[in-house]
């Protein structure tokens, strides 16, 4: 009797698995589509709840380091770093990465450092990882190209060169690296910063917690005297080696957007 087509033996199965696992496939994907874009539904609360004030970001963090005051504007801080030659990163790197995007925008996003191709081109998050970044902005309604500031956003990162391998930076390398962020805050003066990754969500809250257990997490980061709402996100390049974790990206995306709404 004819084997029907889909009736494989354990064999055949295991077979098939290490076949698709040698041509690259690291992803089950269903037969129907499913829209993972879409905000979950809300349940319908009380009416006292809907009545109450919405809960304060918390607690401050007053952000650790000192600022780069001599500098007045960005530019000036971009042509520092270009003859800036404490850092030894710079010695091994072909490009400076200093920022990129709308400077008024109401948005900050900080990543760790540049890798490869940010490292050819000069500019943060325009590999394989920014081009994931760009779309799950996108889906809020944000871009870096935008020009009004209610659409835009200002990407950089804690360091401006590339490690050698792309490795993590040491505590050193951000250290010297931290006056030129912290004034980069201080000129741009956003509205909201989005840490990418756990370099950035750690230098600028001063916890060691990891990134899984600091993401999502609202706190009111004081960068010399002004308190600004800091939300930890993954980084791009980590969903891209870690696909399912894309749904807990987007919830902290529609945490962003609700608060520039609410804001």
């Amino acid at each position: 009797m004819d084997r029907k087509q889909n009736d494989m033996t354990p064999h055949d199965a295991a077979e098939a698995l290490r076949w698709l696992s040698e041509m690259g496939a690291d992803e089950i994907i269903g037969e129907a589509p499913v829209n993972r874009l879409a905000a979950p539904a809300a349940k319908p609360a009380p009416a006292a709840a809907r009545a109450a004030p919405a809960p304060a970001a918390a607690p401050v963090v007053v952000v650790p380091g000192q600022s780069a005051v001599q500098f007045g504007s960005l530019q000036e801080i971009e042509a520092a770093l270009a003859s800036f030659d404490a850092c030894p990163l710079k010695k091994t790197a072909t490009s400076l990465c200093y920022a990129d995007g709308n400077p008024e925008a109401r948005v900050m996003l900080i990543g760790e450092a540049p890798g490869r191709d940010e490292d050819i081109q000069g500019k943060p998050f325009v590999g394989r990882s920014g081009q994931l970044l760009d779309r799950m902005l996108a889906a809020v309604g944000l871009s870096r190209t935008a020009q009004d500031r209610e659409s835009a956003v200002f990407i950089t990162n804690v360091i401006f060169w590339r490690p050698p391998g792309n490795r993590t930076p040491t505590d050193a390398e951000t250290q010297m690296c931290l006056p030129f962020l912290i004034r980069t805050i201080e000129l741009q003066k956003p509205d909201v910063i989005v840490c990418l990754g756990a370099t950035p969500a750690q230098r600028l809250t001063g916890r060691t917690d990891g990134i899984l257990k600091l993401r999502g997490k609202w706190v009111t980061a004081n960068v010399s005297g002004r308190n600004i709402p800091l939300l930890p996100t993954l980084h791009p390049a980590y969903l891209l080696r870690q696909p399912a974790q894309k749904r807990l990206a987007w919830r902290d995306m529609l945490s962003l957007r609700q608060m520039l709404d609410a804001h």
